[in-house]
């Protein structure tokens, strides 16, 4: 192989480790999202919103502990953490009962509004809380680690990106096991599926749909985390860009199928890379977007032709 051969896909390498870790952020994301979509059949932006409110949480209660508490950075990111945890069952336990149980059975069309809302107010908290300033974390465990050298280029990952790649797998890892072992597994595609003959079959649908909203804002929470954590920061619009990406990105996989939504938006952010470092990166986002609004109407068709499932 010539060297600059080896250079080329060296460089293919780096875009492929690159997009790792976006994928790993999507596919909890998507996993969370499916997992919740799958009992609301409708649109919920407040994914989204959960996902940057939680990050932005971490981060200004770390500043917090940091700057008043004297707590030392370790003991403030794990602060940062524990809230930010707090807060994402908080907002799964309140938008499950007080928003979409009461929605999803008298006017289910009126979720999109109600979430876009609920997007709105969480976003207008963070920016209030924070006095409309950015704050950043530090740089954390930015040692790159080198897969592969050739002459002066190497394709390498941050020791922060391997560990938030390993938790967001594990994480959706132990969701499939969970959803495919447990008795919970079974009573959430029972309810998916129908939840009037799961009521009749003495599935208690109330708890399934409560239990499986907690988890999926759960799962939001953990990817702001993880977002927050590598980033540094998260900006106040970020729920809503996240909430339509997730929207479109769940596609590529299922919107009622966590673990095939998680494998398609991992999908999606190896692609994603892949196109930022072959193509102008301002185009991107409508090129992606191009592609999955194909990707939807090809699977639309198939599923509508005679003789499929």
């Amino acid at each position: 192989m010539l060297p600059q051969d080896r250079s080329r896909m060296l460089y293919f390498l780096q875009q492929l480790l690159n997009g790792v870790h976006s994928a790993a952020i999507y596919a909890l994301l998507a996993f969370g999202y499916a997992l919740g979509n799958g009992l609301l059949k409708r649109t919920n932006l407040a994914h989204g919103a959960i996902f940057a409110f939680c990050g932005q949480t971490m981060i200004l209660a770390a500043v917090y502990g940091y700057q008043a508490l004297w707590l030392t950075l370790p003991a403030s990111i794990a602060f940062g953490v524990a809230m930010a945890f707090a807060y994402a069952a908080l907002l799964g336990r309140f938008l499950s009962r007080s928003v979409f149980a009461p929605l999803a059975g008298r006017s289910p069309n009126t979720i999109v509004a109600a979430t876009l809302g609920v997007l709105i107010v969480l976003m207008e908290l963070t920016r209030i809380s924070a006095n409309t300033h950015d704050y950043w974390l530090p740089p954390m465990l930015a040692t790159p680690v080198v897969f592969a050298a050739r002459g002066g280029f190497v394709a390498t990952l941050t020791l922060i990106q391997i560990l938030n790649v390993a938790v967001a797998a594990l994480a959706v890892a132990l969701g499939t096991f969970y959803l495919a072992r447990s008795a919970f597994g079974r009573n959430w595609r029972a309810v998916a599926d129908d939840p009037l003959a799961a009521r009749l079959c003495g599935v208690d649908t109330d708890m399934v749909f409560h239990r499986a909203l907690l988890l999926s804002a759960l799962s939001a929470g953990l990817a702001g985390v993880l977002a927050a954590i590598y980033y540094g920061n998260l900006g106040f619009g970020a729920g809503l860009v996240y909430g339509l990406k997730i929207l479109f990105v769940a596609a590529v996989g299922s919107y009622y199928a966590p673990a095939r939504a998680a494998v398609g938006a991992a999908a999606f952010g190896v692609a994603e890379s892949l196109w930022a470092g072959y193509f102008p990166i301002e185009w991107r986002d409508a090129w992606m977007y191009a592609l999955l609004a194909a990707i939807l109407v090809l699977s639309s068709d198939r599923k509508d032709a005679p003789g499929t499932a």
